[in-house]
């Protein structure tokens, strides 16, 4: 995967990665599930303009919802969990 856009979809803004922000500054994104560790870490890098010294992924499974009779099942996501080097911070997270 190339565009860093494609890779990274959104930011994951929970009580969670509020804790693991100003504790372990980590954050939290939702990326594209065919991503590895190499493109989270190369797309965050570009679009933020910051050091990542570690990511960790985490497949997240589709909750099954009934709606009646029919059955379904919502879309299989990824989240990824990125360590950023110490003084380093995202501005899209402050203030949040």
């Amino acid at each position: 995967m190339e565009n860093p856009y494609q890779i990274v979809k959104r930011p994951l803004l929970t009580e969670k990665s509020d804790r693991l922000r100003e504790s372990a500054n980590q954050y939290c994104f939702e990326v594209a599930v065919e991503a590895n560790k190499l493109d989270v870490k190369r797309a965050v890098e570009t679009l933020f303009g910051v050091k990542v010294t570690g990511v960790r992924l985490q497949n997240m499974l589709g909750k099954s919802k009934r709606m009646g009779r029919s059955a379904g099942k919502r879309a299989d996501w990824k989240k990824a969990y990125v360590t950023l080097k110490t003084g380093e911070l995202i501005d899209l997270f402050e203030g949040v």
